[in-house]
């Protein structure tokens, strides 16, 4: 009885039941993640700059862009750093997920520099890599004949960055499992997307801040700025790993690990309903989020009416740029924080804050006339409500439900920004107000898909190959990642064949194709949902028990 009280006592005392220590796991492993999805848009908001100072049409961007994924999806890189992370653990994975973004980093950061213009290694990619066997017979090819030089190595550091990155993402959410088991699940999930997601908007305001520094346009700067970023990451992931490993030292246990992925496996998950839901709505509903963000800034040039602000003037100043950012923050620790409040006063206290610095925000990004910093306000909204989501999840339940609204409202935000938007071009102050709503809403149904979507597989899929099935489900939205961003740069040509200026651009072909995609996810939803009732999978059940 006495040893059994003392190891009671011993359990207690360990970091994971510490809610100080389990969330500042979770920072440590968002941050990583957060400095992450900056550098995976870090040429998104500076397309048009690509254009004039590098010769990178929107073919060229859309492949580099897509070019991220593209060793996940045909070398099956993501299943080996799932087979690393089974065999090595969460710590050394972790570790060696963000060493592999740096080196990749750099590799794009070289590739943009004015270092590489009219190097020996230019030379090298303009007279290679046009033709590869195999690959350009099947159009799969991340290169091309008359593809610019520097679009071609910047591809190739793009690679080496998506291994690493694609490698943390599965790596984050073990962290999470494990830190997190039997406690907030969801909520620490939603929140770990919540702040990553975070970096999104970081991005849009930061990248053209220092491509434009001084005065003179590098877009150099804006990857440097990454590289530093990444090296940050690659601290916050040494400092979880010492984190885990102490945790592991006080339970006694070794590293927690999925079960190894098996050829075997395959063909019993391939056989389940389930899996095949669950894969075709997360590469659907992704699809249409992450290759758009990388187009979503010249699209909102090409759509609305923008006068720079008077040289000289507030508004034209670097230094709005830092303001603007402080606000930004200030949205997202308010709304976030109130989430977390007892007290229904202090709550809608933060609530209330966050909304002004909210309306105070896009009053600069109207003021200021720029683009990157209207579509900079996509993840706020996600930001305040994806732990409310999380909680609701978790106590509640409902998660097919929620993935049929965010599909809904992801239709309706792509098909405003093809036809209504455009209606308003001309319209200074109703094209903006059109622009910032849709945004807040198109991340806000973002943010239904983690939070209901990720903590569901469990249900689906049967437990003895769930990681398994969790690394084919990554590896079949990893497609869609790398198809779509080099769809959009090859509808956005051939629908624009005349245009050179990069502001001038019609979305509408591109966008129409977005929204197909939310409604295919749309009707997958109500499939789950038919699914769910007839077997009982308990996916609108909540995931604590009472």
């Amino acid at each position: 009885m006495t040893q059994a009280n003392l190891q009671a006592g011993s359990v207690a005392k360990t970091l994971r039941d510490s809610a100080a220590m389990r969330w500042t796991a979770l920072l440590l492993l968002a941050l990583a993640m957060f400095c992450s999805y900056i550098f995976m848009d870090i040429l998104s908001p500076i397309k048009d700059l690509m254009q004039d100072t590098r010769g990178w049409d929107s073919t060229a961007f859309g492949t580099m862009q897509g070019s991220e994924v593209f060793l996940n999806v045909f070398v099956f890189f993501l299943i080996i750093a799932g087979i690393i992370l089974d065999k090595m653990g969460v710590r050394f994975t972790a570790v060696l997920s963000a060493v592999v973004m740096l080196i990749g980093a750099c590799v794009k950061w070289y590739a943009v520099s004015d270092a590489f213009i009219g190097s020996s290694l230019e030379t090298w990619f303009n007279n290679n890599l046009n033709y590869i066997p195999l690959f350009d017979e099947l159009g799969v090819s991340p290169f091309y004949q008359g593809m610019p030089a520097s679009a071609k190595f910047a591809a190739c550091g793009f690679m080496i960055f998506g291994c690493g990155c694609e490698m943390a993402g599965i790596t984050v959410s073990r962290g999470i499992v494990k830190w997190f088991k039997g406690r907030e699940m969801a909520l620490a999930m939603g929140s770990e997307m919540a702040l990553a997601r975070l970096g999104v908007a970081t991005c849009m305001i930061f990248s053209p801040f220092f491509a434009r520094l001084g005065g003179h346009v590098s877009v150099s700067r804006s990857v440097a700025f990454g590289v530093v970023l990444m090296c940050i990451a690659l601290i916050m992931t040494i400092v979880y790993f010492f984190m885990d490993q102490k945790l592991d030292s006080q339970t006694g246990e070794a590293e927690e690990k999925d079960d190894p992925f098996k050829v075997s496996d395959i063909g019993k998950i391939l056989s389940d309903a389930g899996f095949w839901i669950v894969a075709l709505l997360c590469v659907l509903y992704y699809s249409a989020i992450f290759p758009f963000q990388k187009y979503a800034v010249n699209m909102l040039q090409c759509n609305l009416t923008l006068t720079a602000p008077e040289e000289g003037t507030f508004w034209a100043s670097s230094s709005v740029t830092i303001f603007q950012y402080i606000i930004m923050l200030i949205v997202a620790a308010a709304g976030f924080a109130s989430n977390f409040q007892k007290s229904k006063n202090r709550q809608f206290t933060l609530l209330g804050i966050s909304i002004l610095a909210l309306i105070t925000y896009c009053y600069m990004g109207y003021m200021r006339q720029s683009a990157e910093s209207i579509f900079a306000v996509f993840p706020l909204l996600a930001v305040l409500i994806t732990p409310i989501l999380g909680s609701y999840l978790d106590h509640h339940g409902k998660a097919a439900s929620m993935l049929i609204i965010g599909s809904l409202l992801l239709i309706a935000c792509h098909m405003t920004f093809a036809f209504v938007l455009p209606a308003f071009k001309g319209n200074a102050v109703g094209g903006i107000i059109i622009a910032y709503a849709t945004i807040l809403v198109l991340g806000a149904s973002f943010s239904l898909v983690p939070a209901s979507l990720w903590p569901s597989v469990p249900k689906l899929v049967d437990s003895k190959v769930i990681g398994s099935a969790y690394a084919l489900i990554f590896w079949i939205q990893n497609i869609g990642l790398w198809l779509f961003p080099l769809l959009i740069g090859k509808v956005l040509d051939a629908t624009n064949p005349d245009v050179t200026d990069p502001t001038q651009f019609d979305y509408t072909a591109p966008l129409v194709m977005l929204a197909c995609l939310g409604v295919a996810a749309l009707v997958l939803g109500f499939v789950l949902k038919a699914v769910d009732k007839k077997k009982g999978l308990g996916l609108e059940e909540p995931n604590i028990k009472a």
